[in-house]
């Protein structure tokens, strides 16, 4: 599943994800799945065509992602390697940080940071003449349906439905659109 949302330049985007890694972490050797988030840069070029015509939308590159990722091994639900990227070198993530408070709640965490996006975005190194006040105020007040949409998506994991394994034991995966 992949979930959306956009402002003027500033896009966050939503999916749930299986994840084996074939070079692991120390103590991650284990798959592991939940539901990905990202802050993106948004393109946005002229309708091809007439008026009538699609707007071509991209999703450009990241600057803050949050994995409210568990291991394949303990109980559903359980959210134990839950982290977040808070800055990222072009498209590759910055080291994974662990907070205490998002594994404890994750939601209530997630809403916090998207409430104040100035700071994240600070965190993230982001110029601020490449986003508009218009994004920062209208993410901050998306911040409770975006979090509402993380929360379906993290129930979709926890009964099964999101986020399946694959049908055969793999040595490398990476399923969902983010």
């Amino acid at each position: 599943m992949f979930a959306a949302f956009g402002f003027e330049a500033l896009g966050v985007v939503v999916g749930d994800m299986y994840f084996v890694d074939p070079a692991p972490l120390a103590g991650q050797e284990t798959p592991e799945r939940g539901v990905r988030l990202e802050l993106r840069l948004l393109d946005r070029a002229e309708p091809r065509g007439s008026i009538y015509a699609g707007v071509p939308i991209a999703l450009g590159r990241p600057v803050w992602r949050v994995d409210l990722f568990g291991s394949t091994e303990s109980p559903p639900g359980t959210l134990d390697r839950a982290h977040h990227h808070p800055r990222f070198d072009g498209w590759e993530p910055g080291r994974r940080h662990f907070v205490a408070e998002l594994s404890a709640d994750p939601l209530s965490w997630l809403a916090d940071q998207l409430a104040d996006p100035a700071a994240v975005l600070a965190r993230a190194g982001v110029d601020t003449d490449e986003v508009t006040e218009a994004d920062k105020t209208g993410l901050a007040a998306a911040a409770p349906e975006i979090v509402a949409v993380v929360k379906r998506m993290l129930d979709g994991v926890r009964d099964g439905e999101l986020a399946p394994f694959p049908a055969e034991p793999v040595a490398a995966a990476r399923t969902g659109w983010l």
